[in-house]
């Protein structure tokens, strides 16, 4: 179902229903996205007419036009004194949220962690807490969780959840949401291993060049956890680069997290910073030499409003960066929105919490040696 906004009061349709009542009461500047300051903008002064009615169509009622996002039939808005102008909102929206988990005990001390099965530092387990008022305040829901194999995002979900009092939403466990397989590199210092093998063996920035294997009898081989013993030798990564992460991931997603969110659930997935750039990669279609150089702080949740393609896929849902809540992006005959506050280019996903920490813990984040 589609519906059609155009012309005025009278051409106010909804296919398939009809004409609606012209005199329905207005409702539209109680929106987040339609208040006052839209119809101050010069581009849209000629749409005031339009905007100065309204209909159960485009009231606050419509989870699209309230916040959080949620599921709204697809709004064309046009007039006929600004024929040029449109903009659409799609059919049905899903709620993904992404976190990477809480700083771990490695992170501080400044050693490669891949699969090591290392836990949260008290400051990782209080950036979950924060992280779960963040999810609070935007009123944010999960059906499923979805996390890796590794205890500190297991924990990092934990936490989340019952500061929410929902500690009985079914978490599933996936071995394809581990981070990154380090290699030889797994428990080293960072700092030493670039002194003593030099740069190019920490830095993230090559997409497709793992880092040197790790010999059967490294302490840390995955194969020594019985946790991992359903996976072949030759599904048992030991070692991997980011373009191999994206490999062993997009199953996972294609098969089992985009059905279940196309299906209507409202997942959380907690996980970490590879992972999390192997699926950010795939739903902003990001260059790999863009996404080899992206950093994700810990612990900061990640909103995506994601939109069905005809082609069954998912893609994000962008708002377009202005000082006012809804402000048109022309292209073309049409007005497109992109993600404004709290995404960060390349990405339109949304972080949630205070702005400026999180700038200041990306920063953070791009200035430790490949730090996971």
């Amino acid at each position: 179902m589609r519906v059609l906004v155009k012309g005025g009061a009278k051409n106010l349709k909804r296919y398939g229903q009809g004409e609606r009542n012209a005199a329905s009461p207005i409702q539209l500047l109680s929106s987040p996205l339609l208040s006052s300051p839209l119809l101050s903008s010069p581009l849209l002064s000629s749409l005031s007419p339009l905007l100065s009615i309204s209909s159960p169509l485009l009231s606050i009622s419509s989870p699209l036009l309230s916040s959080p996002l949620s599921s709204s039939p697809l709004y064309l808005i046009s007039s006929p004194c600004c024929p040029s102008l449109s903009f659409s909102f799609p059919l049905l929206v899903h709620t993904l949220v992404l976190i990477r988990h809480g700083e771990s005990q490695w992170n501080i001390e400044n050693r490669f962690t891949g699969w090591v099965d290392v836990p949260l530092a008290p400051s990782g387990v209080a950036e979950s807490h924060r992280a779960a008022q963040s999810i609070k305040e935007e009123g944010l829901e999960f059906d499923l969780v979805y996390t890796s194999t590794l205890k500190r995002a297991i924990k990092t979900a934990w936490n989340i959840l019952e500061d929410l009092d929902i500690m009985h939403t079914p978490v599933h466990h996936d071995w394809r949401l581990n981070e990154r397989m380090y290699g030889a590199l797994q428990g080293l210092d960072k700092t030493e291993t670039v002194e003593k093998h030099g740069m190019d063996q920490v830095q993230k920035a090559s997409y497709a060049t793992p880092p040197p294997p790790m010999p059967a009898d490294h302490e840390f081989h995955p194969r020594k956890e019985k946790k991992y013993d359903f996976l072949s030798d030759a599904e048992l990564p030991i070692t991997e680069s980011l373009a191999c992460v994206v490999k062993r991931f997009m199953p996972l997603w294609n098969d089992t997290l985009k059905p279940l969110i196309k299906s209507g659930k409202k997942l959380l997935i907690s996980a970490h910073g590879n992972t999390l750039r192997a699926l950010v990669k795939h739903l902003d279609n990001i260059p790999e030499d863009v996404i080899a150089n992206l950093n994700i702080p810990t612990s900061v949740p990640l909103v995506y409003h994601l939109e069905e393609t005809d082609d069954g896929d998912l893609r994000p849902i962008k708002v377009c960066p202005s000082s006012s809540p809804l402000l048109p992006c022309l292209s073309s005959s049409s007005l497109t929105l992109r993600q404004i506050e709290g995404a960060f280019a390349p990405m339109s996903g949304k972080y949630l919490g205070d702005q400026e920490a999180i700038k200041a813990a990306i920063a953070g984040v791009a200035n430790q040696a490949g730090k996971k």
